[in-house]
């Protein structure tokens, strides 16, 4: 009988707990600083996340080493729903296979939901005598190694598009990387380099303004925002259907119901009209997945880039 009690009695508690949640602050941690992509979705949900939760909600920019700083901070909390990571798929699925982190990606990160993808687009300069995809692979083949790709880093989403790029086409091109997408958005108005896979979040502006040209989208299909650009699917190359995407995940252990709640009151934010037509408009697609489906998602994210990053002997120096 007293063990019967006992029982009820922690299961009381743990159920009076769940239901106290949140009575303090919760914190969205971005491992990028302020400005960025990431940050801006976290901004996005933590502006309405308080209302849904019924507390507080803030974001802290905890920046470094490509963002494995931020979600290790996060991976050692409690898995009490306080301290939640929104990052993109460098922690997540990039940065394990190029360093030491001092978390498991696979293990240590409970997930929640994938909020948004976006496709990267194929830009070079307005005044580039390169047209389409088919002037670029020709220009590769007759030029081995020789037309450069502006990339934000080794190891970045916009290298490793690159290289697998070149490992479907079986061409090769000249890796330029910089430190951040401002550098590599300067040399291409510049002349300084011929092209770049540029996320269509940052490229968007100078496509619009016509200072830059966009040859070809990453994307299952073609995006409302470039009706005119072919994906490299329909251009007969395989197997390169590549998006950036910002998820949220939290310590491993996190409830089912808490992650639930949380997956549920993201995708009410998110679908509200006003905010996915800002979404839209910035070249996001909404995904809003399960944590099972993010779970399967990130599993096979995870294997895909590091079987590129083997195959392609990929450094992040």
């Amino acid at each position: 009988m007293l063990k019967k009690a006992f029982c009820a009695a922690a299961l009381g508690l743990a159920a009076s707990a769940a239901l106290a949640w949140p009575d303090r602050t919760v914190t969205l941690v971005v491992p990028f600083p302020p400005g960025g992509s990431t940050d801006l979705i976290a901004r996005t949900i933590s502006a309405k996340l308080g209302e849904k939760i019924g507390g507080t909600v803030v974001v802290d920019n905890k920046a470094g080493a490509t963002g494995t700083i931020g979600a290790a901070a996060v991976a050692r909390s409690p898995a009490d729903g306080y301290t939640l990571l929104v990052a993109s798929l460098g922690p997540y699925v990039i940065a394990p296979h190029l360093m030491k982190v001092q978390y498991d990606a696979l293990k240590d990160l409970d997930p929640i939901t994938v909020v948004v993808q976006a496709p990267n687009v194929l830009v070079v300069p307005a005044a580039s005598p390169l047209k389409s995809l088919s002037d670029v692979l020709a220009y590769l083949k007759a030029n081995p190694g020789k037309m450069s790709f502006a990339t934000s880093g080794a190891g970045s989403s916009d290298h490793l598009t690159a290289e697998l790029f070149w490992q479907q086409t079986g061409t090769s091109g000249l890796h330029v990387p910089y430190k951040g997408g401002g550098p590599v958005m300067t040399d291409l108005l510049g002349n300084q380099v011929m092209s770049s896979f540029m996320n269509i979040n940052t490229a968007m502006p100078m496509l619009k303004s016509g200072k830059l040209r966009p040859l070809v989208i990453t994307s299952a299909k073609r995006s409302p925002l470039l009706p005119d650009v072919p994906t490299l699917e329909e251009s007969g190359i395989k197997g390169a259907n590549i998006y950036s995407w910002q998820a949220v995940a939290g310590p491993h252990g996190l409830s089912t119901e808490l992650k639930t709640k949380l997956r549920n009151a993201i995708a009410e934010i998110m679908n509200d009209p006003v905010t996915k037509a800002k979404m839209q408009d910035l070249g996001f697609e909404l995904v809003l997945d399960t944590p099972a489906d993010f779970a399967r998602f990130q599993a096979a994210e995870y294997a895909r880039w590091g079987k590129l990053i083997a195959d392609r002997k990929i450094t992040a120096n």
